[in-house]
């Protein structure tokens, strides 16, 4: 079994975040993992992605070709448009619905929108406004992961909650719980 997922957004949204906590349940289920990053100008609000890779058998290589993904997981609704090439006919987009709009020229929200409900698998969720009711306005990005989750299949929910409780033990259990929580509304969400 294997999936590939590109992860994308902009410069400071949590997305290296994710890709950590997947990364972190996939190493504990013994899978094979392969990661290549573009962190593009994330200090100021630039295009972040991440090439994640997971298999039961070896990869070889850490970049997913064109066709190839089976879930962009988008902290920014242009962002997942921008990696549809490389989206497989059978891949579904977990995105915020909420645009980051921190450009002049940034789309028109309708349009976008319009473009990505004509796809086949599209999972979309004001990711911001989920978090900030479970009392994380900083989670969003966990509430994403927890949309993403059930799409994720290699790695299972309970592996990627243990994962966060792993790479957030050093911030103390009320940051842990935090994102838990986000995580599990973001699950919610999903189903």
């Amino acid at each position: 079994m294997k999936k590939d997922i590109i992860l994308c957004g902009v410069g400071g949204q949590g997305i290296l975040s994710i890709a950590t906590i997947i990364g972190e349940a996939a190493t504990k289920a013994d899978l094979y993992l392969k990661q290549a990053e573009v962190h593009g100008m994330s200090q100021r609000g630039g295009d972040v992605q991440s090439n994640l890779r997971l298999s039961t058998a070896p990869i070889y290589s850490d970049l997913i070709p064109q066709g190839g993904t089976d879930v962009v997981i988008s902290m920014e609704p242009m962002e997942s448009l921008r990696y549809l090439p490389y989206l497989a006919k059978t891949g579904t987009i977990v995105t915020s619905s909420k645009p980051f709009v921190n450009i002049p020229n940034y789309p028109d929200e309708a349009a976008m929108m319009a473009e990505l409900d004509a796809l086949p698998s599209v999972v979309k969720l004001d990711i911001e406004s989920v978090a900030k009711d479970a009392g994380n306005a900083r989670g969003a990005n966990m509430v994403l992961l927890g949309m993403a989750a059930p799409f994720i299949e290699i790695v299972t929910v309970e592996q990627l909650r243990q994962a966060i409780a792993t790479v957030f033990a050093r911030k103390g259990d009320d940051i842990v719980q935090a994102n838990l929580k986000a995580f599990d509304k973001g699950v919610e969400a999903a189903i």
